[in-house]
Formats: structure tokens, C-alpha cells, sequence
């Protein structure tokens, strides 16, 4: 099958993007995961599709794939990408497009200086919602909120690290570290998205916090590993921050691939306001690729 593709990165964060509009491709999981290697295919995060619009009062639907194949819920980056790539492509001319996500309805925005804006939505606590399964733990209150042990797999004689827990519309476990590019990301990482107190996985956040409107972050990513950048995981960093009593309202937050600016007039008494991320979003190149029937 000959798919037609674009190449975007969103502070690194990197994608291939596929317009679905006129006909669905029915990928499988192993042909989207064909897609996201960087060794026989494209190369990418993950895979984001463009679909019509399902119902009124939206312009399209947005379908997230990690590189693993798996379908998941949110993709901050991705949705920066998603606004330029409708309008580049000539399916909008929209400056502001509401798009549909497996968690919700999201609005990336263009602004001026060619960077996106995306309203979030407004992060969740229950952690029933998030998923995390908090039974038998005792957590630590910090600034009327809480940080959870979490004990990670062959680490008995260590103790458990402490986590903030939410999702962005996809699950997040943040800690705070003293110094970002010293912690333990590619060997923590993976024991933390795959707890099994997190029944749908999670992305796992490192937060240094430089001062109260900066911070350094680094995320293992659901089914992608580290990544050069995380939207939403740097939204879910900055929400973390702010309830710890850590960060103020605004906050740039300096990732590998670039830095992302969050705005979340939340506060520490946890109102359901919206975040708001800006940063960049680039088109690197379109192609058509063979991908394989089989997989």
C-alpha cells in the first residue's frame, strides 16, 4: 500500500502526519508501528491522523498512535502540528480549528508569529479518572495536595519515589529531581510507565524546577520512550508545580527539543481552568512510502 505522509516535529517531538478525510487507510498496529521506525520507515513519536469531523461544532477528529501501535488519548505536540498541517494541506483556513480527541475536544490555535497555541483542557485529579490505584499507599501532603510513593520493580532496597499524579487527558506521574539531565530517566522510565498501579500505563516526568516560571523537563513517554519533547507532559509538569506551591501561573518549560511556554490560572486550590501551551510547530518534509500488507 502506498501511503502519502508529512514529516512534523513540535519542539522535536516528531510525527507522521496522515489526512483521512476523503477515506480511512485502516492501518494495523503493526503497520503504524512500520510507519514510526526509524531504521525501515518514516520514523516518528507517533502517527496522527486526520479525520472528519463526527459531530457538530467540530472540524475534525484527531487520532493519536504511539510508535508501538497503541491508540492513546492526547498528544500536546501533536495537536500544535494538527492546526499547521489542515491549514498547509487546504482542508481549513480556520486560524482556530476544535478537534476531537479519544479524551475530549481540544482548540490549537495559530498565532502570529507562527507558533500554536492549544487549549488543554483543564487537568484531572480523581485518580480514579487518571487511572492510578492509590490502595494501601500512604501519601504525602504537600500544599494541600499529595505526593504518592511509588516503589518501583527490583528496587526493594531503595526507597519508593514520589509522585504527582493527574492526566492531561492521558496519565502522568511527575517528580521533582535536583538536576534533570542527572536523573535516572532511561532506567526509572520504563518501571513507572509500566506500574501496574497504572492500569492504562502512564508517562513518566522529571521536573527540575529552575525558578517559579521555569523549569527543565525530561518524560518518558507511553509507548514512545524518552522523546525530545511531551505537550502534554509538560503541561501536566507545570499543573504539578503550581499545586506544590513550586511554579507560578506562567511557566517556560525547557525540554531537549526546545522550550514550551504553560499558562494555568488554576492555583493550588485545583479550579477547573484550562491550560494553555505555545511553542512551535514545523512541517519537514511530505513523501509516500510502500508500507508493507502483512504486518
Amino acid at each position: 500500500m502506498l501511503i502519502r505522509f508529512t514529516k512534523m516535529q513540535g519542539a522535536g517531538n516528531d510525527f507522521v502526519m496522515l489526512d483521512e478525510t476523503a477515506g480511512r487507510l485502516n492501518l494495523t498496529p503493526g503497520q503504524y508501528r512500520f510507519l514510526a521506525n526509524r531504521h525501515f520507515g518514516v520514523g516518528a513519536d507517533q502517527i496522527l491522523s486526520v479525520r472528519p469531523a463526527s459531530e457538530p461544532g467540530i472540524d475534525f477528529e484527531y487520532v493519536i498512535h504511539n510508535a508501538d501501535g497503541g491508540e492513546v488519548e492526547q498528544c500536546g505536540n501533536g495537536a500544535r502540528c494538527f492546526v499547521r498541517f489542515v491549514r498547509e494541506q487546504g482542508l481549513t483556513t480556520k486560524e482556530s480549528v476544535r478537534v476531537k480527541t479519544l479524551s475530549g475536544v481540544i482548540e490549537p490555535r495559530m498565532q502570529a508569529d507562527g507558533r500554536v497555541t492549544v487549549d488543554m483542557g483543564a487537568p484531572i485529579f480523581d485518580l480514579a479518572r487518571v487511572p492510578f490505584d492509590a490502595s494501601g499507599l500512604t501519601p504525602q501532603a504537600v500544599n494541600s495536595w499529595k505526593k504518592w510513593p511509588l516503589a518501583l520493580a527490583g528496587r526493594a532496597q531503595t526507597a519508593p519515589v514520589l509522585i504527582a499524579v493527574l492526566s492531561m487527558g492521558n496519565p502522568h506521574a511527575v517528580q521533582l529531581v535536583d538536576d534533570v539531565e542527572a536523573a535516572p530517566v532511561l532506567q526509572d522510565g520504563p518501571l513507572i510507565e509500566g506500574h501496574a498501579r497504572f492500569p492504562r500505563r502512564v508517562n513518566a516526568g522529571f521536573m527540575q524546577v529552575v525558578s517559579r516560571s521555569q523549569i527543565r523537563l525530561r518524560v518518558y513517554e507511553r509507548g514512545a520512550g524518552e522523546t525530545l519533547a511531551c505537550g502534554s507532559g509538560a503541561c501536566a509538569a507545570v499543573v504539578a508545580g503550581i499545586r506544590l506551591g513550586l511554579l507560578d501561573a506562567r511557566v517556560d518549560v525547557i525540554t531537549h527539543g526546545g522550550t514550551l511556554s504553560i499558562e494555568w490560572q488554576g492555583g493550588v486550590d485545583a479550579a477547573p481552568a484550562p491550560v494553555l501551551m505555545t511553542g512551535p510547530a514545523t512541517t519537514v518534509f511530505e513523501a509516500s512510502i510502500e508500507v508493507p500488507d502483512h504486518l
